[in-house]
């Protein structure tokens, strides 16, 4: 059992906060600015980056602090995973939740952060801070190469 690797052992509510929090990959989608028609609630990502995000790693610049920084920010657990159906395909807590297996490039399968930026599926050096940009011009910023 040892053998078999947390991920494809354990159920999403099983493991521990190590575990957890390894599953994120680093591709920075779910720090995007993401807008939501009114009307039909679909929700279209931006290319306009939470202030904490650095655009390069995709890593939060305080990731400790973060929703003292940014009261608005999500944060994923087990128990709410399932509220989250923005989230990208790409995304291991939904890859997981989904009970699809983790790609080759995640970092868990390849031993390497950097997998996911080689394999074009994080949004670094693609990005600009949302307060950079007034909100009256986000939806200017609507992208669809995230999905």
């Amino acid at each position: 059992m040892a053998d078999i690797p947390f991920w494809q052992r354990k159920r999403l509510t099983e493991m521990t906060a190590t575990e957890w929090e390894s599953l994120c990959d680093g591709c920075g989608k779910c720090c995007l600015t993401k807008l939501q028609d009114a009307d039909t609630g679909e929700v279209y990502y931006t290319d306009l980056a939470c202030r904490q995000m650095d655009t390069a790693s995709c890593r939060c610049l305080d990731y400790e602090r973060r929703q003292q920084i940014v009261p608005e920010c999500t944060v994923l657990t087990p128990e709410n995973i399932g509220e989250f159906h923005w989230l990208p395909l790409t995304c291991a807590y939904r890859t997981l939740a989904e009970g699809r297996p983790l790609p080759d490039w995640h970092p868990l399968r390849s031993g390497s952060p950097d997998t996911v930026h080689d394999a074009g599926v994080s949004v670094a050096h693609r990005t600009i801070p949302a307060n950079q940009v007034p909100e009256e011009e986000w939806q200017e910023h609507i992208i669809y190469w995230v999905l």
